[in-house]
This record gives C-alpha cells, sequence and structure tokens, in this order.
C-alpha cells in the first residue's frame, strides 16, 4: 500500500502510524500528571497512617484513591520507602514474604501535620474519571487495529463506520456544554 487514506479507510503503512500515534497518545495521557517533588513522600505517609502495606498496595492505593489520574512507578515508591525507613519514619518487617510497612511515632506526627493527602489534587475536581477514558480510546485503537488484521474486507468497511459514528458523537457530546 501507499501509506495515504484509502477509500476503504487507511492504507496499510498509513493505518500502522495512526495506530502508533494514537497509542503513544494515550500511553502518555494514561501515565498520569507528574506530581511535585515529595508528592509520593506526603502520599506514602499518610497511607501508612491508615494501615501497614506492602509497596504495591500502596502503588494502588494511590491510583484508585486519584481515580486513575495518579499511578506512581515502583521506581518512585521503593526509593522513598527506603528514605523513610533510613529517617526512621518507617520500620518494615517481612509478613508472608513480602516486606510491610509501618509507620513509627515521628512518622505518624508527620503524617498527620499534612494538610491533605496529594491524591486529592492528582485528578482535577471537574474529571473525576482520571485516565478511563484515554484506556477506554487505548482498548478501541486496540479492537480497530485486530479488525485491521484480521477482518474480512466488509467487517473493515464496517468499522470503519463505527468509529467515524463514535467520533461523530463525541464532537456532538462536546457541541452540547
Amino acid at each position: 500500500m501507499n501509506g495515504h487514506f484509502t477509500s476503504r479507510g487507511f492504507g496499510e503503512t498509513g493505518f500502522w502510524d495512526a495506530m502508533e500515534h494514537l497509542r503513544s497518545g494515550f500511553e502518555q495521557r494514561v501515565a498520569g500528571p507528574r506530581m511535585a517533588r515529595g508528592e509520593v513522600r506526603a502520599a506514602v505517609l499518610a497511607l501508612l497512617a491508615e494501615r501497614p502495606m506492602h509497596g504495591y498496595q500502596i502503588i494502588r492505593e494511590i491510583e484508585q484513591r486519584s481515580g486513575g489520574a495518579w499511578k506512581p512507578s515502583p521506581g518512585s515508591v521503593y526509593p522513598t520507602l527506603q528514605l523513610l525507613a533510613d529517617e526512621g519514619l518507617i520500620t518494615a518487617e517481612e509478613l508472608s514474604g513480602r516486606k510491610t510497612y509501618t509507620l513509627t511515632e515521628e512518622g505518624r506526627a508527620e503524617a498527620d501535620a499534612a494538610d491533605r493527602a496529594p491524591w486529592e489534587t492528582a485528578a482535577p475536581k471537574d474529571r473525576p474519571s482520571g485516565g478511563r477514558l484515554p484506556k477506554a480510546g487505548y482498548e478501541l485503537a486496540q479492537a480497530a487495529a485486530q479488525v485491521q488484521r484480521s477482518g474480512t474486507s466488509e467487517q473493515i468497511d464496517a468499522a470503519v463506520e463505527v468509529l467515524a459514528e463514535a467520533r461523530r458523537k463525541l464532537y456532538a457530546m462536546l457541541a452540547e456544554s
């Protein structure tokens, strides 16, 4: 194919370029906002003030409480846990094969001094859905790619119509606001 749009939708190369562009755009948004320095620390302290947790529980809790808008990486959470342990604000204990972290009295005092949890600022109040829309768009792009790879000519034509209709409905929804 020539890499340009064809009467049936996308040419082979153009389709994959468009899919890659769409995927990369959604992946950037799904990753969520970059939080300010110290926000991971504040989030860890706030969560451990509620109960002891292991590292991946902390990551999942932050993601859940921010509505999917913020999911810190293990590369930011685990060094923060080590730093907090070095500062004497948390202790680590092996429970059920996992390192579980608990606040010390000094850590509890620091957690109590915080005015609010950082995940409250991760998702704008007028957009509580967090990362759901980009994720849904990415999943739609994956389905479209599968139709392109293995669908019949008629299925591809039908898929193009479905996507065109979805696009029209999204723009119409925005026009109503």
